[in-house]
């Protein structure tokens, strides 16, 4: 009996490394070659990995003592703690990230900065910037405020590159304002609310306009409000591909999480 229980032992830690390695390699290797967006999916396969190592050790205790039990529920307990949180983050975010872009002219834009390439926008501020495109069509004389200070590999600032971009593109320069120093989203708000005060858009009182992802609607507005603006309204940009979009909005659930607890 003895051996038959070593034998069932180590067939069951070997399915359970086998069950573990499924989400492990892909995640590993998202990790480590980091293609184009993808690397937080790549920690999100490594969590689970663990997590399913984890459940199938412990589903061994039960049997065999009282305490085996309780670290099972406890664990359970804990996963459940992180998941249910995270499924209604992730659903608000998801349900402001699909809402259609409000109909009604605002007083005034602000357009998030995302990732400069030299001096060249990045896909996800280039979205942004169509996004924008598209929006000031319907009202091509109100006020707009590019916020994005330089960045790692950014030889001009995010500001600066949105203003060559919408120029370029056919947007009146006159109409357009750098804000040049923000390196986070709270920052952008912060520093952008000073700048259209004396451009005489109140943010308390008057309609502001964010253009940003689409993902990142839900915190640019949570973090909008927290900074005196009454009435923030999304203008949302889509990414083109599918993974890309399922990494970002499966991303932005903790970095909402970040934003209640710390911004």
């Amino acid at each position: 009996m003895p051996v038959v229980s070593s034998y069932r032992g180590r067939g069951f830690r070997q399915a359970a490394l086998w069950l573990a390695a499924a989400p492990a390699l892909p995640g590993l290797a998202l990790i480590l070659i980091r293609p184009l967006g993808m690397r937080f999916s790549g920690f999100l396969l490594m969590a689970l990995a663990a997590v399913l190592l984890a459940e199938g050790y412990l589903q061994r205790w039960p049997s065999r003592s009282r305490a085996g039990w309780w670290c099972q529920l406890a664990f359970r307990a804990a996963l459940a703690l992180v998941l249910v949180p995270l499924v209604l983050i992730e659903t608000c975010v998801i349900h402001e990230g699909r809402k259609e872009p409000p109909q009604e002219p605002a007083d005034a834009v602000i357009v998030l900065g995302a990732g400069v390439n030299g001096n060249q926008p990045s896909l996800s501020l280039k979205t942004r910037l169509d996004a924008a495109l598209v929006y000031l069509k319907a009202d091509p004389d109100v006020p707009v405020v590019l916020t994005g200070g330089q960045g790692y590999g950014e030889e001009i600032t995010e500001a600066q590159c949105m203003y060559n971009y919408l120029t370029e593109n056919g947007v009146d320069g006159d109409q357009l304002i750098l804000e040049e120093a923000a390196t986070t989203t709270a920052e952008n708000f912060a520093f952008s609310r000073e700048l259209l005060m004396e451009a005489g858009v109140p943010p308390p009182s008057d309609t502001v306009a964010v253009v940003t992802n689409d993902f990142h609607i839900a915190r640019a507005k949570l973090l909008a409000a927290r900074n005196g603006y009454g009435h923030a309204v999304g203008v949302p940009a889509e990414l083109p591909w599918v993974h890309l979009q399922i990494n970002y909005y499966l991303r932005e659930a903790f970095a909402m999480v970040k934003s209640f607890l710390l911004d």
